[in-house]
């Protein structure tokens, strides 16, 4: 019997061709992606790679027939299984996305409704459009938290957005999008804020579903690494253009495009820095603290660590560790249970407001989430000019000139000041919040996760200017990370932490030098390398010990 040709097994399941989008500034409409075409066939896995700004996120909302507030489809085609969303009603478009669309989005605090609980926020697509009913998916979504490697995964679902770690809450997230077996996953980031032995579980479940549903996924990263492990073509975007685009293991293997090249090439971070040894007085002092959000029980128990003046000591581990808590503690949002923290010599008070305003000010904080740290209504100049007024007083023109000397010192222009955080990309939020602890010309900066929104070009730079700072003005620093990368780049000492409490801790030198802790050990091994097949030959290893 002769074989029927299925003309739609071999038509891309999304066909994007001329597309130009176009951004208002304030004053005209620009373009900001310019005649871009993406072709995308069920089962494959796209990486779109390229520094913050590029158009990422954009082209992938424009994907699912949808333009960002403040953006519009200017003209171009999309075409999604035959059907033109350009021409289609927002009605229809709405009933396709989360049911054969779905979205992942980069920052998951800021897209989960605080109000509701994640098991009801994760049946809320598939019974409104009718796939099952509440009990069923119910059973999906302990299926799916168990398969991302969420911890118990029958009772998780149960708790609120703030009552889980920012790793579990991106994990939720990812289970929510395939909650509909839809037939693209739009991935935006979703691995920014995970530790890299959780990276790893979400990476491997994104692949399982990928094969076992012949799900077609956009995946949205500046990590090189990660869409090395999963992706069967990169296109590279720079200001809205394409610059590169092929097989990912060719262009892994052999980029053509400078830029691709110098993507490459940040991968390999400066592995160690020197300083001259100057001033080793200890900043901070945290001496047998144990804290937990309740009195009774301590999820943070018996942390000793040190920052000294001018260093850098970085605190790793996965989600979930006890890593931003030890940071919470140190603000003082989350009174210790037991131990004390001393500052500059002098002994903290445990409670927020108790302290003065000076001690705000030497002490500051960079959060992991800047869609959440900063006000979305309030345009960048208020928010960074805010701590400019309470430390300092300072009005006028000489304010208004401060607040661009701190939008150049994180590389943004000065016109910024007149935008809300809407008009920017994560990661220019995140280089205001950076301006915004900078204000305050404090002693000591804590740094939760500073560079996990950036690309691997702008982390660098954030990065060497964390370092002149430092160098310049003797700031320390307490640096919250789950990169390894960034750990060799920055640190002068690592504290490793596991279920609450420090298991290693000493030099740099010392602690990526063998033999590790068990524990120190599986992270150094769950750092992705360039190198397409690291993920099923690291996942072999494991499975033969």
């Amino acid at each position: 019997m002769a074989q029927v040709f299925d003309m739609k097994q071999h038509q891309p399941l999304l066909d994007v061709k001329h597309l130009n989008i176009e951004g208002f500034d304030g004053e005209q409409w620009k373009t900001i992606v310019h005649d871009m075409d993406l072709h995308l066939k069920r089962g494959e896995v796209l990486g779109l790679i390229g520094e913050s700004g590029a158009g990422k996120s954009t082209l992938g909302l424009a994907s699912m027939g949808y333009a960002q507030t403040g953006c519009r489809i200017a003209s171009g085609s999309i075409c999604f299984d035959g059907i033109d969303l350009m021409e289609e009603s927002e009605q229809s478009k709405i009933d396709l996305r989360g049911s054969r669309i779905a979205y992942v989005a980069q920052s998951a605090a800021a897209s989960f409704n605080p109000a509701h609980k994640l098991i009801d926020q994760f049946a809320e697509g598939p019974v409104q459009h009718g796939l099952m009913n509440y009990k069923q998916a119910v059973a999906k979504a302990i299926d799916l938290y168990r398969r991302l490697d969420l911890p118990n995964p029958e009772k998780i679902g149960f708790r609120y957005p703030h009552q889980v770690s920012g790793g579990q809450l991106q994990r939720a997230m990812v289970a929510m999008a395939m909650a509909t077996d839809p037939d693209i996953i739009v991935f935006d980031e979703p691995t920014t804020a995970l530790d890299v032995t959780t990276q790893i579980e979400v990476l491997v479940a994104i692949k399982e579903v990928i094969n076992e549903l012949n799900t077609a996924a956009i995946y949205i990263t500046h990590d090189l690494a990660v869409v090395a492990q999963l992706a069967d073509r990169i296109m590279v975007l720079r200001h809205g253009k394409l610059v590169e685009e092929g097989e990912a293991r060719a262009m892994l293997d052999n980029p053509k495009e400078d830029y691709t090249q110098r993507l490459l090439a940040v991968r390999s971070l400066g592995e160690e820095k020197f300083r001259k040894e100057k001033d080793p007085d200890v900043v901070l002092n945290i001496r047998g603290v144990s804290a937990g959000y309740s009195k009774n029980i301590d999820i943070v128990q018996d942390i000793n660590l040190k920052v000294r003046r001018r260093k850098t000591v970085a605190v790793v581990g996965e989600s979930g560790s006890g890593k931003t808590t030890v940071a919470r503690i140190v603000t003082g949002l989350l009174p210790s249970n037991s131990g004390r923290i001393s500052f500059d010599g002098e002994i903290l008070s445990p409670d927020l407001a108790s302290r003065d305003r000076e001690c705000l000010r030497r002490l500051q904080m960079i959060y992991q989430m800047p869609d959440v740290a900063l006000n979305p209504r309030q345009k960048i100049k208020t928010i960074i000019g805010r701590p400019l007024s309470f430390y300092f007083d300072m009005k006028g023109k000489k304010k208004t000139e401060r607040i661009c000397e701190l939008l150049k010192m994180v590389e943004l222009p000065e016109k910024y000041m007149h935008r809300y955080p809407s008009e920017l990309s994560g990661g220019e939020k995140q280089r205001i919040c950076i301006a915004r602890a900078l204000a305050a010309n404090p002693e000591l900066i804590i740094c939760d996760e500073v560079t996990s929104a950036l690309d691997q070009l702008v982390a660098e730079g954030i990065l060497n200017l964390l370092q002149r700072l430092q160098n310049e003005l003797g700031i320390s620093y307490l640096f919250i990370t789950h990169d390894l990368a960034t750990v060799k780049a920055i640190a002068d000492e690592i504290v490793v932490m596991y279920k609450g409490r420090i298991v290693e801790q000493g030099i740099k030198s010392e602690i990526l030098k063998p033999p590790h802790h068990d524990y120190t050990e599986l992270l150094l091994s769950s750092v992705p390398e360039m190198d397409p097949d690291w993920l099923d030959n690291l996942l072999e290893e494991r499975a033969a010990v």
